[in-house]
């Protein structure tokens, strides 16, 4: 086979539209062209991502370019395809409006989480790295795909969200503005203790940390005389990426507690009760058989 022979095959008309011939090299070129442009693209897009991460732009920003940047290059691709083809996008005002009806009856739930995941990307009320609280779940979120986003909860385990349930949904993020959130730990002392000298050990068991926020004073609260305590509590604020650094503050301060309230023999109630008989009590001895 020569070259004329190639040449001729190549240009073997395989169907023709609105009267332009549609040749086997026309065919031939579009994954050539797609394959090269796509290649071209993802490089300039890493490039692109790498260049904002070094100058620490935010990872939602950074996100969101990737996926306008993704939609745009596929969108291009298309119609330089068509265009290579002499294909106009009239061609498929019929295909995409059969398209549209089969999407509009069977694919509601696929469309809306689509468009919630842009809403989120766009407005931005959930951003990556945010800590959220999702029905009874807490966790991170860890990305915010076009369906659904990606959180990572405090043991560890990856739930995905559609991205339809966090805006139609109450969705708690406590890091919507900045990263502080107030906690509390409570305890309780036996009746009898010094109310004052409780309350001036705990407080001094809160200056003493360096993560808990001057800000806003933390404070010592009598909260309650309970049933078998009183009971006090300790509400302060800190800064917090993730529950996981709330549990270990408190968990500290629990430690301390009990060591400073043991050194001043102070006693943390337990639950007890008395018990009042009336008249007196009788021995039996049981009788041998």
């Amino acid at each position: 086979m020569n070259f004329e022979d190639v040449m001729a095959a190549l240009s073997y008309v395989v169907f023709t539209y609105d009267e332009s011939p549609i040749t086997v090299m026309q065919i031939l070129q579009v994954p050539v062209y797609i394959f090269l442009a796509w290649f071209i693209v993802r490089r300039v897009g890493k490039i692109i991502v790498s260049t904002m991460h070094k100058r620490k732009v935010n990872a939602d920003a950074v996100h969101l370019f990737s996926r306008m940047y993704l939609v745009l290059t596929i969108a291009v691709l298309v119609v330089t395809s068509l265009e290579v083809l002499n294909i106009p996008l009239t061609a498929f005002a019929f295909v995409s409006g059969a398209i549209a009806i089969g999407v509009g009856f069977g694919a509601q739930n696929i469309i809306n989480n689509f468009i919630s995941g842009w809403i989120l990307m766009w407005e931005r009320p959930i951003r990556i790295g945010d800590l959220l609280e999702v029905g009874e779940a807490r966790g991170v979120v860890e990305s915010i795909n076009t369906r659904s986003t990606l959180i990572r909860r405090n043991d560890g385990v990856h739930m995905l969200v559609p991205n339809s349930q966090l805006l139609e949904n109450t969705v708690t993020n406590w890091t919507l503005v900045d990263n502080n959130a107030r906690t509390f730990v409570r305890v309780g002392v036996a009746y009898g203790c010094d109310v004052v000298l409780v309350r001036d050990l705990l407080q001094s068991i809160l200056d003493e940390r360096a993560d808990i926020l001057t800000s806003t004073k933390p404070l010592v609260l009598f909260e309650d005389f309970g049933d078998n305590a009183l009971i006090f509590d300790l509400i302060f604020w800190m800064n917090a990426n993730a529950e996981s650094d709330i549990r270990r503050t408190r968990s500290e301060i629990r430690f301390r507690m009990y060591e400073v309230l043991n050194q001043h023999e102070i006693v943390i109630a337990y639950p007890q009760r008395d018990v009042h008989l009336d008249g007196s009590l009788t021995l039996k001895h049981a009788e041998p058989e």
